[in-house]
């Protein structure tokens, strides 16, 4: 079935659907992961996003339900080169194109990937309607230009969970850990829970008074998508918990410990999403290969608290991947340390997120 992807700026990309059917919009992205796909799909940070996979063969080694980084798939539609239908790998229980349609998500191939990346790369994200029913390019460019963008939208609110369910509890375990979810990769809880910790997950909306009343050890701000200004809620519930407990900020949890600390955000051109980012550790002088998804950054120049220390910056285009509080145990990272898909260098993190409890949790090699 031929399908047109629009963008709201008139250019027009040609291709045929793989999986599913009808018309969706999204801010139209890229990822240059050469693997991960799935872990892409269901991460809750690409809610409202169209993802364009850089690498050309999607759909090679298939499905199967063990890399979910969600309970389902979370972007708006899927822009590939190839589809590869015949998937070939051990641990594959469907297809990509199965697995979309059964979710009702548009997937599309065919499409210069190359041209569409340099564009998006040249002229910024932009907003970006895919179609099998509605061919009509001028029509398409219309629909593009009225739909909904991420700027000064709550798409948190979307992805949080809608009460408190727990991911481990371990008899051993010495640790309690509270995630506030505004839109959590399992990895996560997955990383915290090998290191001995008992993760509840609640709702982004909890106050900062009925997180008290869990009685955690440490609390964990997790990954989300979208713009962070919107989510004033958070903000204030982190305020209501410095200095009273150790924190972690992961992506959106950075940008949001961010504005905590009276900083400011703003929209990158065309974002971070890949595994293979670069970020200068400033407190080692090493570099770390990253995994990232973010759209939106904390300004480094509205950093203005002297409590406030710049931990890590990233080596592409010098902004802003890493922070911590000179005196509470507080840190933060704008890139994803529990990887999924994605290179380990910044898995130590967590061990320190651990080493300001007291050093309790497990060790990791």
């Amino acid at each position: 079935m031929k399908a047109l992807l629009a963008l709201e700026d008139g250019t027009v990309f040609y291709g045929n659907t793989f999986a599913g059917e009808g018309e969706v919009s999204g801010e139209v992205v890229f990822n240059t992961s050469m693997t991960g796909y799935q872990e892409i799909l269901t991460d809750p940070s690409y809610k409202g996003q169209i993802v364009t996979m850089t690498y050309p063969l999607i759909g090679n080694y298939g499905i199967n339900s063990q890399d979910v980084e969600s309970s389902r798939i979370q972007v708006e539609g899927f822009v590939v080169k190839e589809y590869e239908p015949i998937p070939s790998n051990w641990r594959s229980q469907e297809t990509l194109a199965d697995y979309l349609s059964r979710q009702g998500i548009i997937g599309i191939e065919g499409v210069d990937t190359r041209a569409l990346t340099r564009h998006i790369r040249l002229e910024g994200a932009m907003k970006g309607v895919i179609s099998t029913t509605d061919l009509d390019p001028a029509s398409l460019i219309k629909k593009a230009k009225a739909s909904q963008g991420l700027v000064g939208r709550d798409l948190v609110k979307e992805v949080t969970c809608l009460k408190p369910y727990w991911t481990s509890q371990d008899k051993e375990a010495h640790l309690n850990i509270v995630v506030l979810d505004c839109g959590m990769k399992f990895n996560i809880a997955r990383c915290l829970a090998r290191r001995g910790c008992n993760v509840t997950i609640v709702p982004a909306s909890t106050a900062a008074e009925e997180i008290k009343a869990m009685n955690p050890d440490g609390i964990v701000i997790s990954n989300g998508p979208g713009d962070p200004e919107p989510i004033h809620y958070v903000v204030d519930t982190i305020k209501r918990l410095i200095g009273d407990y150790p924190m972690f900020g992961i992506c959106l949890g950075h940008q949001l410990l961010g504005l905590a600390f009276g900083g400011k955000t703003f929209k990158l051109k065309f974002g971070h999403r890949g595994a293979n980012h670069p970020v200068k550790n400033l407190l080692t002088g090493k570099v770390e290969i990253t995994a990232q998804n973010h759209g939106f950054c904390v300004d480094i120049d509205s950093i203005k608290d002297p409590e406030i220390e710049i931990t890590h910056i990233n080596l592409n285009d010098q902004t802003l991947e890493g922070m911590r509080h000179r005196s509470l145990p507080i840190l933060s990272v704008q890139y994803h340390p529990e990887a999924s898909p994605g290179p380990h260098d910044a898995s130590y993190l967590f061990d320190q997120f651990i080493g300001f409890m007291g050093r309790k949790g497990r060790a990791q090699a």
